[in-house]
């Protein structure tokens, strides 16, 4: 039953995925993806059920399917946290996937009553190829579980280097998926088939879960590809996010270069009072400053010794202080002032507070006696 839940979910997700308009690539290969799902969740449907003595032509066909789940997971996470993929090699990303095919080839060519007596007798006569695919299977698990993470590292540094709001661009979600695929590779260690389907079956039920709640992924893309939020700053390329010991190398501005953007920098953030912008980001400011991005990112990483995100962050957080400090302002509620500081959500505000003052902003009221509505 859980099987045709899954069947039935996975269909649902295609059906809108297949009727969305303006198909970004990341949709193309969660698509894809997911009729690589629902087809193994057929053939896994058919042969638990016993139904494959009725099509016995399909046995086999389902061995090597596991080999392409590391990949597009890859994939789908390069898309969204880069835009692209290196398409020359893309192909190389599913080769496992065909290596595996071609070892299956002499079961798939025997009788159909030959490939139900393997069946029956749990492989026996290809036990060698079984055990080499099942390591490729674990191998290709943990290879692209560390790949997908470590896109997602990147991804977030890159973003606090350039935006100072990430609620709509956070891939939190994205994250929690990688793990969860990681825990089904894991328990195909000691589960049995019956037990890893059906936590496939949860995957694909909290892909769908997130597809609601992620608006971007069935219905609007420009809320949610990190490529298409890039696009929105089209004066200037990003910078790319770069180990910080070699960041800075090629640099050939000076100190006093340096030194010089900075002063100009305080000096228009405490006259125009940038950061209460809730939808800043390094681009503008760079507009606003008449300089490269690139140039601006090294003057607030150097000299403030933060990156952009958390330089905003923590003039809104002063902001704050100042204007709770104003006895005028206690009749305002704290979430109301959060929101006039730049802040876009009461997540947003009580994180960055914690994280930049040690301290709740209640915490923070309390020691400081002021009385907020």
């Amino acid at each position: 039953m859980i099987y045709l839940i899954g069947i039935v979910i996975t269909s649902f997700l295609l059906i809108i995925l297949l009727t969305k308009k303006g198909k970004s690539l990341a949709d193309k290969i969660l698509f894809s993806w997911l009729c690589v799902i629902l087809v193994q969740l057929i053939l896994f449907s058919i042969i638990s059920s016993n139904h494959y003595l009725e099509f016995p032509y399909l046995l086999g066909l389902e061995i090597p399917f596991p080999l392409l789940h590391g990949p597009f997971l890859f994939l789908y996470t390069s898309v969204l946290t880069t835009g692209h993929f290196g398409k020359p090699k893309i192909y190389l990303h599913f080769l496992p996937y065909f290596l595996a095919l071609i070892a299956t080839i002499p079961f798939i060519s025997l009788s159909l009553e030959e490939k139900i007596l393997v069946y029956q007798n749990e492989g026996e006569g290809f036990e060698t190829v079984s055990t080499l695919i099942f390591v490729g299977i674990i191998l290709s698990g943990i290879t692209y579980t560390i790949l997908s993470l470590r896109a997602l590292a990147i991804h977030k540094k890159r973003i606090k280097d350039n935006f100072s709001s990430l609620e709509k661009i956070n891939l939190q979600w994205l994250f929690r998926l990688v793990i969860g695929l990681a825990c089904i590779w894991v328990l195909a260690f000691f589960a049995d088939d019956e037990i890893i389907f059906s936590t496939v079956v949860l995957f694909v039920v909290f892909i769908g879960f997130y597809g609601i709640k992620q608006v971007g992924i069935f219905t609007n893309p420009q809320a949610f590809e990190f490529s298409s939020t890039i696009g929105s700053n089209k004066s200037a390329e990003l910078p790319h996010a770069q180990p910080e010991n070699s960041k800075y190398e090629k640099s050939t501005l000076t100190d006093r270069q340096l030194r010089t953007i900075h002063a100009e920098l305080v000096h228009v953030m405490k006259q125009k009072k940038l950061f209460l912008t809730p939808e800043l980001t390094l681009t503008m400011l760079a507009e606003e400053l008449e300089t490269h991005p690139n140039t601006l990112s090294q003057v607030i990483n150097s000299i403030e010794q933060k990156n952009f995100f958390d330089y905003v962050n923590s003039l809104r957080i002063e902001e704050f202080k100042e204007r709770i400090a104003i006895p005028d302002n206690q009749k305002f509620t704290l979430l109301s002032l959060a929101y006039a500081c730049g802040f876009n959500s009461k997540t947003s505000f009580n994180r960055n507070f914690k994280n930049l003052t040690g301290k709740s902003p209640s915490e923070y009221l309390k020691e400081n006696k002021a009385m907020l509505e």
